[in-house]
């Protein structure tokens, strides 16, 4: 696989409560992963780009959901595994496995932190683990509905609907209820730390 950078248009996209509902009233594209034999998707509004598996570095007292962080392109990364973050069994690094880089507000519940509001610095990139990225996909209104009450192994509030495609259904995932939540402070600026990792891919 290739590294990927992914063409966001329009370039703005919304957040915390307007995003989840622009999810279930309008149209737009998505991007397709598989995690534990499961279809998800994320808006790719807040996707920037999707690269190979790579070496981490780990930071010691984080969570188990958080692999590790990567250097890409100067930027410390912290990549989180979705699975482990969802309470199934961490992810097996494969021939297909990816890293998906999202942008989400640096705060919880899609609002900015008050020090982020501050510096004026209210995204926060932060890396995926998923077993496979499949494809783009175009949902509209008519094909996403809220999410079910049950059965999916899964929080309903990281779930912002369940697209029907095809012969079966999507999970669309709200990243930013997946990534915002107050554990999720834990993963700080691993930059300022000794853990930070040293460039060795070059990338």
């Amino acid at each position: 696989m290739t590294d990927v950078t992914i063409d966001r248009t329009p370039p703005a996209a919304p957040a915390g409560a307007e995003h989840r509902a622009d999810l279930q009233s309008g149209a737009g594209r998505y991007l397709t992963f598989t995690l534990g034999g499961e279809v998800f998707a994320l808006d790719i509004l807040q996707i920037s780009e999707i690269i190979e598996f790579r070496a981490l570095t780990v930071v010691p007292m984080m969570p188990a959901f958080i692999r590790g962080v990567i250097n890409l392109r100067g930027r410390v990364l912290p990549v989180v595994d979705l699975a482990a973050r969802f309470g199934q069994a961490a992810t097996a690094v494969g021939r297909r496995t990816s890293i998906i880089v999202v942008e989400t507000h640096d705060g919880v519940d899609g609002e900015p932190s008050a020090a982020a509001a501050e510096s004026g610095n209210v995204r926060q990139g932060t890396g995926i683990m998923v077993d496979a990225v499949n494809k783009v996909v175009h949902l509209g209104a008519e094909d996403i509905e809220p999410p079910p009450a049950f059965g999916v192994g899964i929080r309903t509030d990281f779930i912002g609907g369940m697209a029907k495609h095809e012969d079966g259904f999507i999970v669309v995932l709200d990243i930013e209820k997946v990534l915002a939540v107050d554990d999720m402070a834990l993963l700080g600026h691993p930059s300022s730390g000794p853990g930070a990792p040293s460039d060795e891919s070059g990338q």
